[in-house]
């Protein structure tokens, strides 16, 4: 396989054409690059060439400063250069969260189709239900449920080693019922989200920098045997520089179809990729399993997230409820960080610097700061939400 990817090259720029990309360079990168890596250290297993970690043993080892940095870059390298994706064993010790916000779930889903179906990517629309920024919705209808959910140092741990701190969480529910189609296999935001032409106009380099902006997971809401169609994944497609223009091509479709691995997940269980590993969502063959994930798409502070959310409000409805767990100690200061991070915009820019100037430091105060304060100082909620609204006039254009 030659080292350097097929580019059309003109001047310092370098563009990926899909008519250039090789399956047999796919799959001798692939195959090379099974044998090369062996099992991380913090692994319990390897199932399929996948990682599996259990979270049991994992927890003090996050606690711990420096071994969780040591985890994290395992992590990192897992989704760089490793099988791409890890999956997480009783991610949830606890799975009453989850139950709790399947029902809200639900609860929308059904209020939703009233409404009229939605439409969703890589499949036929209606094939599924699909909860859309089910992250801010969550949020508004349940504070309380939506703090125990993301009061998850797992979750944090996982994002911030592919994105450091400062990331944005947004969700989307995806219930697939039996007889659900399969998916295509595709890779994800950013340019996984473009046409082929569209994505050939980007040059190369960029298509390196895409799969680094965002983090994709999900959490199993119920058990998943594989007759249910947990996602299809193919360990280590993510290292082939092409992939992006070359998902679409029939016989990369069929190389995929032929070797991805398939790993059945129990409810509270997590699993984390990058976005440039080809996957799909399988087929549910069951006959009563309602499969229901919800999908994380975390953002790096430096990228755009997928959804526009009321990140404000948001806020001012989860601010009482994780002041009250705090003051109460239900949850302790590293799990209300993990709640502020799922709920308050983590970057100060874009800002009106003549308003908002930097003072201490080379930005000013971002939402998830000040959320921080207010939660440290026990703010009342008029004065949490007084400090909102000035930081958006400050952000504010004109």
């Amino acid at each position: 396989m030659s080292q350097n990817p097929r580019r059309f090259t003109s001047g310092a720029h370098a563009w990926f054409r899909e008519a250039d990309c090789s399956v047999d360079d796919f799959a001798t990168l692939i195959d090379t690059s099974r044998e090369a890596h062996a099992r991380p250290r913090f692994a319990a297993a390897i199932e399929q060439a996948i990682p599996v970690y259990d979270c049991e043993a994992l927890r003090p080892v996050v606690a711990d400063a420096s071994r969780r940095l040591e985890l994290l870059a395992e992590w990192a390298d897992v989704l760089l250069d490793g099988a791409g994706v890890f999956v997480l064993k009783r991610a949830y010790a606890d799975t009453s969260a989850i139950d709790d916000a399947t029902a809200i779930f639900e609860s929308i889903i059904r209020s939703e189709r009233k409404a009229g179906g939605r439409a969703d990517h890589f499949a036929k629309a209606g094939a599924n239900d699909r909860i859309w920024n089910a992250q801010e919705k969550l949020c508004l209808a349940a504070p309380e449920v939506f703090v125990r959910y993301f009061a998850n140092p797992i979750l944090m741990a996982a994002a911030e080693a592919w994105l450091g701190p400062g990331y944005q969480m947004t969700s989307q529910v995806n219930v697939v019922r039996p007889g659900g189609e399969a998916q295509q296999a595709h890779r994800d935001f950013h340019l996984g989200f473009l046409t082929v032409d569209e994505a050939q106009r980007f040059p190369a380099h960029v298509h390196s920098m895409s799969a680094l902006l965002t983090l994709q997971g999900a959490v199993a809401h119920s058990d998943m045997p594989v007759d249910s169609g947990p996602t299809k994944l193919l360990p280590f497609s993510q290292r082939y520089p092409q992939g992006y223009v070359a998902w679409r091509r029939a016989d990369f479709r069929e190389y995929f179809e032929s070797h991805y691995a398939q790993l059945p997940l129990q409810k509270g269980d997590a699993i984390f990729f990058s976005p440039a590993l080809f996957h799909a969502a399988g087929s549910n063959r069951t006959r009563d399993v309602q499969r229901m994930a919800n999908l994380l798409q975390v953002s790096s502070a430096y990228g755009r997230a997928m959804e526009s959310l009321d990140r404000t409000r948001m806020c001012n409805a989860v601010f009482p409820a994780l002041r009250a767990m705090r003051a109460q100690q239900r949850i302790g200061a590293t799990e209300a960080a993990a709640v502020i991070a799922s709920c308050a915009e983590g970057y100060a820019f874009p800002t009106n610097l003549d308003r908002n100037p930097p003072v201490g430091g080379l930005a000013p105060a971002s939402q998830q700061q000040i959320f921080a304060t207010a939660l440290d100082e026990h703010w009342s909620d008029e004065k949490f939400a007084e400090a909102l609204r000035d930081l958006e006039a400050r952000n504010a254009t004109h």
